[in-house]
């Protein structure tokens, strides 16, 4: 009996079609990246899972480290891109801010390399996103929506804590940031899996309820 195989297209043939090699290439990376770090990854194992070649690599991003930035942007873009479609304008400011909350839970949660990959270049004390001066072309929309929901709570007189959008992100990013990038240590040390299906309604409650308590309850100065 003849076993048949499915052809594979020959090289020459998948460089025809360079967007899509490009973007099999930073998916690749994007995943060795978050696994390895910048100095672990290796182009040839890059190179090995999307069958191209390391010449070829080079071609499309010129050098490693220029692939590791192009991988980080790329990590920033998808964010960027789920941030600019969030609408809470409809909804009061508690359940605006509670709902910003859950969709950073839930982005965190189903992006769990973004968060790795960020972790990785924390290690490296960000020398690459700073080298990259942040990727100032990629604006964070969720900086503004936090900004405006923050303004409609005070108007309203709901959030009476004086705090700015960056530290209301960096507490909630904090929370979703630690529940994947700590899950193994955590787990090994308290033996509760914080990615467990059973607590996970109750985590993306959790989120909501401490930035709501926090924006609405005075401080203890005003006392």
């Amino acid at each position: 009996m003849v076993v048949e195989h499915e052809e594979q297209p020959p090289l020459e043939r998948r460089s025809r079609d360079p967007e899509r090699t490009k973007e099999e290439i930073l998916v690749v990376s994007t995943q060795e990246f978050a696994d390895r770090g910048f100095a672990g990854a290796r182009v040839d194992e890059i190179a090995n899972k999307t069958r191209t070649t390391k010449r070829m690599i080079y071609y499309y991003f010129g050098s490693k480290e220029l692939l590791y930035m192009a991988a980080l942007e790329r990590a920033y873009e998808d964010i960027r891109v789920v941030e600019a479609n969030v609408d809470v304008e409809h909804l009061d400011p508690i359940r605006a801010i509670r709902r910003l909350a859950e969709l950073t839970f839930d982005r965190h949660e189903a992006n769990p390399n973004f968060s790795r990959l960020i972790s990785q270049e924390n290690v490296q004390r960000g020398q690459f996103v700073t080298k990259a001066s942040g990727f100032p072309r990629l604006e964070r929309p969720i900086i503004k929506i936090l900004e405006q929901v923050l303004e409609r709570g005070r108007a309203d007189g709901v959030f009476v804590r004086d705090i700015d959008a960056l530290d209301v992100h960096m507490l909630i990013s904090s929370f979703c940031f630690f529940r994947i990038n700590n899950r193994f240590t955590f787990a090994a040390s308290f033996g509760r899996n914080l990615v467990e299906p059973d607590r996970r309604a109750m985590y993306r409650e959790m989120i909501g309820d401490v930035v709501v308590d926090y924006l609405t309850t005075p401080s203890p100065e005003d006392h």
